[in-house]
């Protein structure tokens, strides 16, 4: 059996990183497609040096674009390379542009799909990354969800079930298998300036929060807010793409400690012993619930619902006193919490079922 291993971003170079060792390790037939949609050194090639994964055998460098654009610039190039590569299965993880046009080019020339993170939902079609994971999933022959949630989303959808395998997150298998390297690697801490448990770590990059001038100005003075009443840096490493936006709008992030993008190692170690993150993003939100650290969603929606079930994670939207208020709750959480997203083996499981289904 040949695999291809489709990926574009740093959350999918993270999140498939575990898949690729476990092919690895049972000596199989796979390559990697790097699309390209994340292109800097910083948020692209490090993750691959850092976690030492093997190169891409073939990177399309689409770079930057509207979504249409991009995707289209995808679907082109994904299509040539499977057709010249031929193999038996293509797997994709998550919900970006890159999962889409890959399940697309995939299933439109005959190659089965395995979408890893297969099943959850927001439920709000304006979110671009909620249109993609539909799509891909509708497409799919074999969705590998995280959760009971996720499957059940998916069942609701009229999916077949026999289409359908919970087999944890691979967050779990990447989280466990570099924890210890973070830890003990890196001087994140005292490269920024900051003690251990006395900062809060911000992310905040989505679409909807960062292009929308009035939403990410509140974002920011949340933060301040914040920063104000408990006397703590707020460590904010910006996107390039907010950094591009708060340069437009003219936004002032005075009372943050600005950070350039981390590599994964860094980053990982600096959510370890965060006081409380903050974040727009889902797989920092499984992170945190993974790692005990409270978090607040800088969103009014997720599609990590297990998160809050378990007293992890709490919504707080976009408004300022409203993000101050949730904080305030939140920091002083017993860290007891039960981790939803499984065993740390979902790799093991994925590479188990598309060797048996697919015929190794």
């Amino acid at each position: 059996m040949k695999a291809a291993v489709i990926l574009g971003t740093r959350p999918e170079i993270i999140k498939m990183s575990p898949v690729i060792r476990e092919l690895e390790r049972e000596n199989m037939d796979f390559f990697i497609l790097h699309t390209g949609q994340h292109y800097s050194y910083s948020m692209d090639r490090v993750f691959f040096e850092q976690l030492g994964l093997p190169e891409p055998k073939h990177n399309l460098e689409v770079g930057s674009g509207t979504h249409g654009e991009q995707t289209g610039r995808m679907l082109i190039g994904i299509e040539k390379v499977l057709m010249e590569e031929k193999p038996d299965v293509a797997l994709v993880e998550g919900d970006t542009n890159t999962v889409l046009a890959g399940a697309l080019a995939s299933v439109k020339i005959g190659i089965p799909v395995g979408h890893v993170e297969a099943g959850l939902r927001s439920f709000d079609r304006s979110m671009p990354e909620e249109v993609n994971r539909v799509l891909t999933d509708h497409v799919s022959d074999y969705l590998f969800a995280p959760t009971e949630k996720a499957r059940s989303n998916l069942l609701k959808e009229g999916i077949s079930d026999e289409k359908i395998f919970v087999t944890g997150n691979t967050i779990v298998d990447a989280v466990r298998q570099n924890i210890k390297l973070a830890e003990e690697g890196s001087n994140v801490l005292e490269t920024i300036g900051v003690d251990d448990g006395e900062y809060f770590l911000v992310t905040v990059h989505r679409q909807e929060n960062v292009d929308n001038k009035q939403r990410f100005r509140n974002i920011l003075e949340g933060l301040r807010l914040i920063h104000e009443h408990f006397n703590l840096p707020v460590v904010y490493p910006v996107h390039p793409r907010a950094r591009k936006r708060m340069n437009e709008y003219g936004l002032s992030g005075d009372s943050l400690t600005m950070v350039e993008p981390l590599d994964y190692l860094s980053f990982l170690g600096l959510e370890s012993r965060a006081r409380l993150i903050l974040t727009d993003s889902g797989g920092v939100q499984e992170e945190a619930c993974i790692l005990r650290v409270p978090c607040v969603t800088l969103r009014h929606n997720t599609e990590r619902p297990e998160t809050v079930d378990v007293g992890a994670n709490i919504i707080a939207g976009t408004e300022p006193e409203n993000i101050l208020e949730k904080t305030r709750l939140m920091v002083e959480k017993r860290r007891d919490w039960e981790n939803p997203f499984g065993d740390g083996r979902a790799a093991e499981r994925i590479v188990s079922i598309i060797s048996f289904l697919e015929g190794k």
